[in-house]
């Protein structure tokens, strides 16, 4: 399984428009070679350089696993997002204060549909994959303000 952006490569940098220095939008992402058995699909978009440890960018599950892709500035259609932490349930794009952050893009492919709902948090998420993942593939984006 892959995921990748026609905006950026991966471990390259991620174009300001999908920042907080730009329009804070979502980037454009496919989902190649999705596992057939797979029923849904997660999308955690984090940043584990973040002064306080982790910072979560977009916490999406129920991703219907024949999406394929995910327009640039839309979340995919009859999934679930979840309260991240900039205490929205949304995308919220690369923002760091300083130096160069990573921004992983971490798909998941699911046996089962998560019995969760949009109060969920992200430890609930976790939790609730346990078990259930057939396979995981990333993608890093890099971001430096100014």
């Amino acid at each position: 399984m892959k995921i990748k952006s026609s905006v950026f490569e991966n471990n390259q940098s991620i174009p300001s428009k999908y920042t907080c220095d730009g329009e804070d939008i979502n980037p454009p992402l496919e989902f190649l070679g999705v596992p057939k058995e797979a029923k849904t699909l997660v999308l955690i978009v984090d940043d584990p350089d973040a002064p306080v440890g982790n910072w979560d960018h977009w916490l999406v599950f129920n991703i219907a696993a024949s999406i394929g892709i995910i327009e640039e500035g839309k979340a995919p259609k009859g999934a679930t997002e979840i309260r991240n932490d900039f205490d929205k349930t949304s995308y919220g794009g690369p923002c760091p204060h300083s130096g160069t952050h990573r921004y992983f893009f971490k798909l998941y492919a699911l046996d089962s549909k998560l019995e969760l709902d949009f109060s969920a948090r992200k430890t609930d998420l976790l939790e609730a994959m346990q078990g259930h993942i057939l396979d995981k593939a990333e993608l890093i984006g890099l971001y430096k303000r100014g």
